[in-house]
């Protein structure tokens, strides 16, 4: 459902009603252009939550790489380090500063970080993912529940079923108040 639908059905309301001298569908006609503009703004508000869970996701894996380029580094140096210490006349210098770097890429407060704050920081990516993900479906379902009132309200002007318009109506404000209600992170 587009708003060049809703757009045709507000036309159609428009015409039923001269020609039959309905005053329903006029209200109808405001039910649908109240529902489409429901239905624009709950779109806008799934886009943003898909390109935050996009952006979340992104994070996640560049957090996680730079996790295991950290684990690289980390394992070289250990494996520096217990190849010294078997070597004859290696510095014990040597050999402890390599210890020193492995556990530096370990764990390193600071910017960087080591490996500890970087699975910190790669868990607390995926958590946000996770919560921008659920938003983004939850939302979904409210699009789709405001196209099928909006759908309703077009029936109930060509089929004069008032029962339709009342239950897009319903339909109608149940998914504007599940929008509303993931907006706010309530669920």
């Amino acid at each position: 459902m587009s708003i060049e639908t809703a757009t045709e059905t507000l036309e159609h309301a428009a015409h039923h009603e001269t020609a039959h001298g309905d005053g329903s569908a006029r209200k109808i006609a405001i039910l649908v252009a109240i529902l489409a503009a429901g239905l624009a703004v709950t779109e806008m508000r799934e886009k943003a939550a898909q390109n935050t869970y996009l952006t979340y996701h992104i994070q996640a894996s560049d957090d996680w790489a730079f996790y295991q380029a950290k684990t690289i580094r980390m394992n070289m140096y250990a494996l520096f380090a217990d190849t010294w210490a078997a070597m004859p006349g290696v510095s014990k210098e040597m050999v402890a500063a390599a210890r020193a770097n492995a556990a530096r890429m370990n764990d390193e407060e600071g910017e960087q970080g080591g490996r500890k704050q970087l699975a910190e920081k790669a868990k607390d990516s995926e958590h946000a993912r996770e919560h921008a993900f659920h938003s983004f479906h939850f939302l979904e379902l409210a699009v789709g529940g405001l196209q099928i009132a909006i759908v309703l309200a077009s029936v109930s002007v060509v089929t004069r079923v008032n029962a339709l318009a009342i239950g897009s109506a319903v339909l109608g404000a149940a998914a504007a108040a599940f929008a509303i209600v993931t907006e706010y992170g309530l669920i």
